[in-house]
């Protein structure tokens, strides 16, 4: 049966997958947008206006079977208090005793900047800048509503998200280091990457929306993980490429990116440092054991859908 399904951030990266996913399913989608020129979304229904307009958000989420809040302001951090968290009160008030549930896409980016260990969702929240703790906040409103307001809610939180068409060059720009032979490990064996493909993602959202009113007001954290040598070796492999085997002691390097970090465009950031040394892990047993959940496409599968890509656009 067909479902009036209302996404906010229906424009962004995961949006515009969850749109397609629910579009191709035969449900009704409805998208809010602040721009009036956006390239439409197939099959979806444009609502133009934003997270401030009390008018608009009543009609955008009026008999909605579910509504997906993953709108976010991630990079301006003077606008982030007034969109996700201004903005999510607003939308709080439009929607309690209309919509039948809120789906929030949160980020494990509110746990903190952990190094070390396993991240579950009791893991105790600790935002350390503007957008993580806005997140937080919104978070929170969220649950204060299923509380006291009768909302049915659940929160979904994943670990780095990717796909093909992401706007974080993060992951192609390691994939050009390891296929012009410049990539190099950092401190001993054993780092972790946590990434997890968006189309994954999209499958955790619908069963978040799916699931019985049992998981309302919880939160489930969705990813996936592999060692950093065997990231890099998926890499090399579909790139045809001898696995990189240099590895530099972590703190010299620590210290030259933190040294040359006054100068514009040098390449070795002290957060890039950070990233290729973790040993953190999140979690998904939660989502897989309540609701079903498994990643159906796969680390490697993911970073050869990337490595196609790239070499697409590098030519």
């Amino acid at each position: 049966m067909a479902r009036l399904i209302a996404i906010t951030g229906g424009t962004g990266f995961i949006g515009r997958h969850l749109a397609a996913r629910h579009v191709a399913q035969g449900d009704k989608v409805r998208f809010l947008t602040r721009k009036k020129s956006v390239a439409g979304i197939s099959g979806a229904e444009a609502y133009v206006g934003d997270l401030a307009e009390s008018e608009i958000l009543r009609r955008f989420v009026h008999g909605v079977d579910v509504l997906y809040h993953c709108a976010a302001e991630l990079h301006e951090a003077a606008n982030m208090e007034r969109t996700n968290v201004l903005g999510t009160a607003n939308l709080l008030d439009a929607a309690v005793g209309e919509v039948g549930r809120w789906v929030q896409l949160s980020s494990t980016g509110l746990y903190g900047a952990v190094r070390n260990g396993t991240v579950r969702e009791e893991a105790e929240m600790l935002p350390n800048n503007p957008y993580e703790r806005s997140k937080a906040a919104a978070d929170a409103l969220v649950l204060a509503a299923a509380e006291r307001r009768g909302l049915s809610c659940v929160l979904l939180r994943p670990s780095n998200v990717y796909g093909a068409d992401m706007p974080n060059q993060s992951l192609f720009q390691l994939i050009r280091m390891i296929d012009k032979g410049l990539f190099f490990f950092i401190g001993p064996p054993g780092a972790m990457a946590n990434y997890i493909h968006v189309e994954n993602v999209v499958d955790a959202l619908l069963h978040c929306a799916e699931t019985a009113l049992s998981a309302n007001g919880r939160s489930y954290i969705v990813s996936d993980h592999c060692t950093l040598e065997e990231l890099v070796c998926s890499i090399a492999a579909h790139l045809d490429k001898e696995a990189p085997r240099l590895r530099l002691p972590e703190l010299p390097v620590r210290a030259l990116a933190q040294a040359c970090s006054w100068i514009s465009g040098f390449p070795l950031k002290t957060s890039r440092v950070d990233a290729l040394t973790n040993r953190v892990v999140y979690c998904s047993e939660r989502i897989e054991a309540e609701m079903g959940h498994h990643n159906l496409v796969s680390m490697d599968t993911g970073m050869g859908e990337l490595v196609r890509c790239w070499q697409h656009g590098a030519n």
